[in-house]
């Protein structure tokens, strides 16, 4: 895996380009130089983090004929600092699916094995944060 990060202009704002040519646009505050231009990548993070999910979500669910015709997941950290950097404390995951024939236990269990055995950022990110989540089903 190799990604390559290229400066835009001369402040903080930056592109991400992966081995596919695909880009992602990064960039600071305004404090440090930023024009909002991007995500911040703490953002970054937590974006990996849910997209890494739903993707595991998804495919346990649909093994078990339990496609969501909709899926969110609305992210959320919180951090600390330490030192001179800060780090995430806590991410709650809120997973919101839209589908009439979805199985409550079922979303549950896909839910819980991502986080806990599959989704590889979440098990970086646990070393120093607690991760929670919750869900809902709409109609």
């Amino acid at each position: 895996m190799k990604i390559s990060i290229q400066r835009l202009n001369d402040a903080v704002h930056m592109e991400a380009i992966n081995e596919d040519g695909i880009t992602l646009q990064m960039d600071g505050n305004e404090k440090i130089g930023g024009i909002n231009g991007g995500f911040r990548p703490m953002q970054m993070l937590l974006a990996a983090a849910g997209g890494c999910s739903a993707i595991d979500v998804v495919g346990i669910l649909k093994k078990q004929k339990q496609n969501p015709d909709e899926l969110r997941i609305e992210v959320t950290g919180d951090r600390v600092n330490v030192d001179t950097y800060s780090e995430f404390k806590s991410i709650h995951m809120h997973f919101i699916m839209k589908g009439s024939h979805l199985d409550e236990k079922k979303v549950s269990r896909a839910i819980d094995l991502s986080l806990t055995k599959y989704c590889s950022v979440s098990k970086i990110l646990e070393k120093t944060a607690k991760i929670t989540s919750s869900f809902e089903i709409v109609e």
